[in-house]
């Protein structure tokens, strides 16, 4: 079981860790419908963190690190949305994806670049190697990308999505985020329990395929959501998709693009 936010002495020390002024990013890829990015918003609020939410206008899932974006006259389109979120907290909706919104956000866009960025709670998990088409993740890689420090999470859902859970692991993960070295993301994803079922957490490494959600467009340009998974079966032990089929939250750490050292390329061009 994982302890409660009203847990005040570790409330203390995240709040130590991240600093009263650390600027936080909120965004994530299911638009601005989300429950989820109003829980992540609470959470971030609730560990001390100077937050300001930039989500898409729209349900950008599978979009990874696209960088498309809706724009009149050379602007991308902007719309300030104030129902329902945190005091003192300013949300935007954006004409582009994630990715987009996060490179926007380390120049300036949206008033003093983050710190960190935190990216979700996204409607449905990302695991395994899948996550390279995840637009929750890709936002976390394009923030590792220009230095920061990033959070993308995820939770399994039913018919009454239990945000609350996901809201407690989150306030949690911001604490190992902080502690973490510059350009770190942290994949989370949180399994359909209520908070005094879960099994605990376990770090964990990505399984070969694992489940994203993506919109597919249809030859009417209607939007028909989709899930990619695992064949069925029983998931890899240590993976990500192992440990939520067991109940447990899976934490991984993923990188950015980076060169790949495993042999120099002067040994095979000859």
């Amino acid at each position: 079981m994982i302890p409660t936010t009203q847990d005040t002495a570790r409330s203390r020390v995240w709040r130590a860790s991240a600093g009263e002024k650390c600027r936080t990013l909120i965004t994530n890829d299911d638009g601005l419908s989300s429950g989820g990015v109003r829980a992540l918003a609470a959470a971030a609020v609730g560990a001390g963190l100077d937050v300001t939410v930039a989500v898409p206008s729209w349900d950008s899932s599978g979009s990874a690190a696209s960088l498309s974006a809706v724009s009149v006259r050379g602007r991308v389109l902007v719309e300030r949305d104030e129902d329902g979120w945190p005091a003192g907290v300013s949300a935007l909706g954006v004409h582009g994806p994630p990715a987009v919104i996060v490179r926007a956000a380390v120049f300036g866009a949206f008033g003093p670049p983050p710190d960190v960025v935190l990216s979700g709670v996204n409607r449905g998990v990302n695991t395994g190697r899948a996550v390279i088409h995840s637009g929750t993740v890709g936002a976390a890689l394009t923030a590792a990308a220009h230095g920061r420090r990033a959070l993308a999470i995820s939770a399994e859902v039913g018919p009454d999505p239990r945000w609350e859970t996901a809201a407690d692991v989150a306030h949690r993960a911001i604490g190992w985020l902080m502690r973490a070295p510059a350009a770190t993301v942290l994949n989370v994803n949180v399994p359909d329990r209520s908070l005094d079922r879960l099994c605990g957490v376990k770090a964990a490494r990505l399984a070969t395929l694992g489940v994203v959600q993506a919109n597919v467009t249809e030859l009417d340009e209607a939007f028909v959501p989709v899930t990619f998974a695992d064949l069925e079966g029983t998931p890899e032990a240590g993976t990500d998709s192992a440990a939520l089929q067991a109940g447990y939250v899976s934490v991984s750490a993923v990188r950015a693009v980076c060169d790949d050292e495993r042999f120099v390329l002067h040994d095979i061009m000859g």
